[in-house]
């Protein structure tokens, strides 16, 4: 099951931090809940707001998985042209080609990654001008039953803005994170 994603903005950190307070009395876990913001000093006087990891900011898992999706396709085509050729027939054996095969795959999910490095996540990029402008966006995964703990705590909070929603983190995830206490405020 995946979770519902609803996203708000805001200037204000105290605020927020009063919102992500409420909604963990309200029984919704930190790991559920992220702010996101340019300034990372602002945010960390802050302790009890859970910020999104800097390594979260980047695109770098989707790029990865991008890649070796890509690194995929080539490493098969390859096994698949030796097949094929009789390569393996001749005088060269299995060996060499798998081993290019794996370099391969591993090379392209590595520049994958390293692309992914140099962007900016691709589900948070449409908010940059948002936080260009001082702005910071307060996300949070809802589990179905949760939506209405949500409304009720909005009401108190008139200065959030509403700024969309989506499919959030799995389910899986976020129960791990909840049983290992992955997530720490620092």
């Amino acid at each position: 099951m995946k979770l519902k994603r609803s996203y708000f903005t805001s200037s204000s950190l105290d605020d927020l931090e009063i919102f992500e307070e409420q909604l963990e009395s309200a029984g919704i876990s930190t790991p559920q809940i992220h702010v996101l913001s340019l300034d990372d000093q602002i945010v960390s006087e802050h302790p009890h707001l859970h910020e999104v990891q800097s390594f979260m900011k980047h695109d770098v898992v989707h790029k990865s998985i991008l890649g070796a999706v890509v690194g995929s396709g080539l490493a098969s085509t390859l096994l698949l042209m030796a097949f094929s050729f009789e390569l393996v027939n001749m005088s060269v054996d299995w060996v060499p080609i798998v081993f290019l095969s794996v370099v391969i795959l591993g090379f392209s999910t590595w520049l994958g990654g390293f692309t992914g490095i140099q962007t900016s996540n691709y589900k948070l990029a449409r908010f940059e001008k948002i936080l260009a402008e001082g702005q910071h966006v307060f996300f949070v995964d809802l589990e179905p039953d949760q939506e209405k703990i949500l409304e009720k705590i909005l009401k108190l909070h008139p200065n959030l803005k509403r700024a969309g929603t989506e499919g959030g983190s799995p389910y899986w995830l976020v129960s791990l994170q909840r049983k290992f206490g992955m997530i720490r405020h620092s």
